[in-house]
């Protein structure tokens, strides 16, 4: 069968380094309801707000990690979509941005135009959020619902904690931790603290007798608890290498605003591992598949000019799965299995 495509979604990235094409990046990625969860008229004045400075701060920073060949994210996200084409026997696979181009619409559009009528949707996020997974999901249904397209949907689901991700987790990381070290960080992309309690209204955020609340949460909260995912995914890697308790920790990364985030935030975490005494740090990013500005900008250089102003040395950023074989078979066996929904 060669009719069933695969639609690989990751987050996207501006059309250039130019402040015009960053601002028009942000805003269309701002001003997604499930990004910024703020009633539109204040979405929209807070976003403008945000556009006065931060495109050509952003710009700078984007300058300053972009390859020849174009954005980091879109090329390693280019070559994944190479890699599975190995894999991926059922149809075509393609690549779309959720925000920039290749946008979902056109490409949705396109494969329904070459007569595709099934289409596995893989975001590529390891860990569920309304920001990243459900955003993908609701703007697909927007496309096939005005475009009227007759295709049938395979949704790959949230995969913190599959063997074939975490296996190939592992293979990537572990020359990095056959290296002498004195801790791991696992630094993923922090959230607003209001997301999850809108889909968990119970969440605590502290820690009790029993334990950090997300740690200890039941399946059911699990399932849509971004920071529980995150823990999960931490904890499996740690035993899966047999890191001892110590040596490796956890925290969030990119906040904006003045809205409470979710905690511990990496930048106290560098400082305190400084100050603590550690001078050769490993920082992973595990809530991206593809490294992008928030690892190789945040992480790898500010990140690093960061921990070294608090007394560390050197601060070594383990690459994202990127494009890695593994990883593209463990990829082509969780969408094999991805249920259709709709």
């Amino acid at each position: 069968m060669t009719d069933h495509a695969l639609l690989l979604v990751n987050l996207g990235s501006p059309a250039s380094t130019q402040v015009a094409d960053v601002r028009s990046y942000l805003n269309q990625f701002l001003m997604d309801p499930y990004v910024i969860d703020l009633p539109w008229p204040v979405r929209r004045l807070l976003v403008s707000l945000i556009l006065i400075k931060r495109p050509e701060q952003s710009a700078h920073a984007y300058a300053s990690i972009w390859w020849d060949e174009g954005s980091p994210l879109v090329v390693l996200s280019r070559r994944l979509q190479q890699a599975m084409t190995a894999q991926w026997t059922r149809g075509p696979v393609e690549l779309a941005m959720r925000y920039g181009e290749p946008s979902i619409e056109t490409v949705l559009t396109r494969l329904a135009a070459q007569g595709i009528k099934k289409i596995t949707l893989a975001p590529l996020y390891p860990q569920f959020a309304d920001s990243t997974v459900t955003t993908v999901i609701e703007e697909a249904k927007r496309v096939v619902r005005e475009k009227k397209l007759e295709v049938q949907f395979a949704i790959l689901q949230p995969f913190y904690d599959q063997p074939e991700y975490l296996d190939a987790l592992v293979a990537s990381a572990r020359p990095y931790l056959e290296q002498d070290y004195d801790h791991l960080l696992l630094s993923f992309h922090g959230l607003p603290e209001r997301h999850l309690k809108k889909l968990n209204p119970g969440h605590c955020f502290e820690c009790s007798n029993s334990g950090d609340c997300c740690a200890a949460a039941p399946a059911e909260v699990i399932a849509t608890c971004y920071r529980a995912q995150c823990l999960r995914t931490a904890a499996d890697f740690a035993k899966r290498l047999g890191l001892p308790d110590g040596k490796w920790s956890v925290s969030f990364q990119s906040r904006l605003g003045r809205a409470k985030w979710i905690e511990p935030y990496t930048e106290a975490r560098l400082d305190e591992l400084a100050k603590s005494g550690a001078k050769k740090l490993l920082v992973m990013c595990p809530a991206f598949v593809a490294d992008c500005i928030e690892t190789l900008e945040e992480i790898g250089d500010r990140g690093l000019e960061q921990f070294r102003e608090a007394g560390g040395e050197e601060l070594v950023l383990v690459p994202c799965l990127n494009d890695e074989p593994q990883w593209a078979q463990a990829l082509n066996t969780l969408c094999e299995r991805a249920p259709v929904v709709l």
